[in-house]
């Protein structure tokens, strides 16, 4: 079981830096976040850790739609910037882990 983790400042600035070079692996379109999505981000955020979502569509609520997204995947919202939103989830295992934070 994951538990979602407090960032700080600085954590958060480590894990932007590592994600300028991500490119967006989950995509909010004309559906909103559905189970699909959230199927689709835990994968990710299992084999990746770190993550970009791109929202399409429902630019308006993307704050409170990646929020919600982060709690039900047990992840941490690093930032949203534009129309893109970044999540961390730390992996599982101790020597899966890609990112130092």
């Amino acid at each position: 079981m994951y538990y979602m983790i407090e960032l700080t400042s600085r954590q958060r600035k480590t894990l932007e830096k590592y994600a300028q070079s991500l490119s967006p692996v989950v995509m909010i379109g004309q559906n909103g976040v559905t189970t699909a999505v959230e199927n689709m981000t835990d994968k990710s955020l299992a084999s990746h850790e770190l993550i970009k979502i791109k929202f399409l569509e429902f630019k308006d609520n993307k704050c409170d739609l990646t929020t919600g997204l982060a709690e039900k995947c047990n992840a941490a919202l690093v930032r949203v910037i534009g129309n893109i939103a970044i999540l961390y989830r730390e992996a599982e295992k101790k020597e899966n882990r890609k990112y130092k934070i």
